[in-house]
């Protein structure tokens, strides 16, 4: 482990579960070592016990074919049926989604109103031709229309594509012709930071060159005039008019497609990874159930994550909704009209349960202490971060600024190929180390290897695996099996390999050190991306920070680093070489960076991920590549101004 995370795990600053906590907490001290007896029997016991099945599978795994492995093969069940019908009976009138609009406009829908309104629209799909198999492109914003879509899809056996809103033209039409959509769900426009995105005028660039799309429906959002194609393009409203509320769940085998989503900054063609119903359906209810100790009936929970990623898949639709989950759903950005937005929303619904990434943590550290003090969270009991590796710096500011120091923090490490959260603590069972996703899922075996596939003793780094299948994992990569094998399934035989790096404590504990990409090779020495980000963001003037390796005539790479300030703070040389001696002095002279840009902002998606990749070509003086997903795409710019007139140790 690094200096730099020791030097922030001081006795004072490991939490163990609180007693009290841990009393009610879903989880309960032993679960590891039941599922790791009979690991099978565990995720059995949870398809039965947690999915409604039409046919209950008597079938757990099938290994025969490696490494395209099915679960509950010969079980039977839809995943529409598990998230409304079920509920009817007695919870038809708990709230499934309070959706809050960006411009204040207000939702609430029950689960019978879900029902009613998935129905409808599965009914318009119908009368599209639709059939079981095709496939449905998504191209929307967050607004409700957009899970009553994929439910209405997975109602009737379809296959849906979404397509993140922020996504351009060319990564649309991309992704409509490698799933070969036959049908392309999108809105007028989407509200963001107080604009209009214009879907639908994206949408139509896209489907110029998508000759095989005969139906295009379009949500009314905003007043934004958008262009209609006779006989292609129909409004959602007139779709769903007259039609019924009630539509018959299809029966769907465990192992039949449930959606394909496409993994985000890959070069050539893009990657859509398949997820299916049964295993999925597992994977995901449990993780919900066990990682934030839900409780339907008391429980707000609110995952502020954009559905065209998995993270919204699994823990805004899929899984809350089987659960019965009352979740907050908001559609815009987190600083409009004010940096407090979040905050307010939280204290308006007394939301429990909050799950976000730590870049905006680390942005939310940037803004202030006081755009949060003047909210009261203490509904909150439970908050979780997702997406990247979190700086121990930001866990220790979420925890004690968003979860007023008595809060569960929920660390977890997943990725859209493993359908569900693999590692993460189970609040009141394990204690949690600033930084850490800590130890795996209960029924999930995973390990650290060298370059030759050998167990790492604790207290070593080296590549996270994947020992063992697991229900939710992806079963190929659309059209192309062999790239699927070849991807995840290569570089370590019989071993699953996500591209990640890692380090084991002594405790066992996992420290992810993002993705083996992200490992720079200095003089011969591997340093992680994310130690340098969390030494430099361990000093008090600095509120994030990303680093690439660039090339070097010397060292093979140097460090690059790009630095927000806090706010008050000004950049200038001297605080650029006090930060340069504190890399050095937390994590090794071998680790301080070569050039430090100080920038307002980072280059990143609406998801909130840093584009590390812009920042390697600005620092090794090459043409950009695509910003179009960017949220703040001028800053780029700024940024490569700046690194040009920068000075160099």
């Amino acid at each position: 482990m690094s200096q730099a995370l020791e030097n922030l795990l001081t006795e004072d600053r490991k939490f163990e579960p609180s007693p009290g906590f841990a009393a009610k907490a879903k989880a309960k001290p032993g679960i590891h070592e039941d599922a790791a007896d009979d690991y099978l029997d565990f995720w059995h016991r949870q398809a039965l016990q947690r999915i409604t099945w039409h046919k209950e599978p008597t079938q757990v795994l099938d290994d025969s074919n490696p490494p395209f492995f099915e679960w509950f093969a010969d079980g039977e069940l839809n995943i529409s049926f598990n998230c409304l019908d079920r509920h009817l009976g007695e919870h038809g009138d708990q709230v499934a989604y309070h959706w809050v609009g960006e411009p204040g406009d207000k939702r609430t829908l029950t689960y019978r109103d879900l029902h009613s309104e998935v129905c409808r629209f599965a009914n318009g799909l119908l009368s599209l031709g639709l059939a079981k198999g095709d496939r449905v492109a998504i191209y929307m914003g967050m607004v409700p229309e957009l899970p009553i879509a994929m439910l209405a899809c997975a109602r009737l056996g379809l296959v849906h594509s979404v397509v993140f809103g922020g996504f351009s033209s060319d990564a649309l039409s991309s992704r409509i012709l490698d799933a070969e959509a036959r049908v392309v769900i999108t809105q007028d426009g989407a509200w963001r930071a107080g604009n209009v995105v214009q879907l639908k005028a994206n949408a139509d660039v896209a489907l110029a060159s998508t000759p095989d799309v005969s139906h295009v429906v379009v949500l009314k959002r905003t007043d934004h005039g958008v262009d209609m194609t006779e006989g292609r393009d129909m409004w959602w409203h007139d779709l769903v008019d007259g039609q019924s509320d009630e539509c018959e769940p299809a029966v769907l085998g465990a192992e039949d497609p449930l959606y394909i989503l496409y993994t985000s900054g890959t070069t050539g063609r893009p990657k859509g990874i398949v997820h299916t119903q049964g295993g999925y359906l597992t994977g995901i209810v449990t993780t919900h159930h066990y990682i934030f100790d839900h409780e339907p009936d008391t429980d707000v929970y609110w995952c502020g994550a954009d559905i065209g990623w998995v993270t919204g898949h699994s823990y805004i639709v899929y899984g809350p909704l089987s659960n019965r989950a009352t979740s907050v759903m908001y559609e815009g950005a987190p600083n409009f009209p004010d940096l407090d937005r979040l905050w307010q929303i939280i204290e308006e619904y007394g939301v429990t349960i909050f799950y976000t990434a730590p870049t905006a943590i680390r942005t939310f550290m940037k803004w202030g202490d006081e755009h949060v003090t003047k909210h009261d969270l203490s509904s909150l009991r439970l908050i979780g971060t997702v997406g990247e590796p979190i700086n121990p710096e930001a866990w220790i500011w979420y925890q004690k600024t968003i979860g007023g120091g008595g809060c569960p923090v929920v660390d977890t490490w997943w990725q859209t190929e493993t359908g569900a959260a693999m590692i993460s603590p189970l609040p009141g069972v394990v204690a949690t180390k600033p930084g850490s996703a800590t130890v795996p899922f209960p029924g999930i075996f995973a390990d650290v290897v060298d370059d030759a596939g050998e167990s790492v003793p604790l207290g070593g780094g080296g590549y996270l695996v994947i020992t063992k299948p697991w229900p939710a994992m992806a079963r190929t990569i659309y059209g192309d099996d062999q790239r699927y094998a070849d991807t995840y399934w290569s570089r370590f035989p019989g071993l699953y390999f996500p591209g990640d790096g890692a380090k084991r404590d002594l405790d066992g504990y996992f420290w992810l050190l993002g993705r083996v990409d992200d490992i720079m090779l200095v003089s011969g020495h591997n340093i992680s991306t994310t130690e340098v980000e969390s030494a430099l963001v361990s000093h008090v003037s600095v509120a994030e920070a990303a680093v690439v390796g660039r090339r070097d005539d010397v060292t093979g790479q140097a460090i690059a680093a790009f630095v927000t300030l806090r706010s008050g703070v000004e950049g200038d040389e001297d605080l650029i070489q006090e930060l340069r001696d504190h890399v050095a002095n937390t994590l090794g002279p071998i680790a301080k960076p070569k050039s430090i840009v100080f920038t307002d902002d980072l280059p990143k998606t609406r998801s909130g991920k840093i584009m590390r990749r812009l920042l390697q070509d600005i620092s090794e003086q090459r043409q950009l590549g695509d910003v179009t997903t960017l949220a703040n795409e001028a800053v780029v710019h700024e940024i490569a101004e700046k690194a040009a007139e920068t000075t160099e140790d």
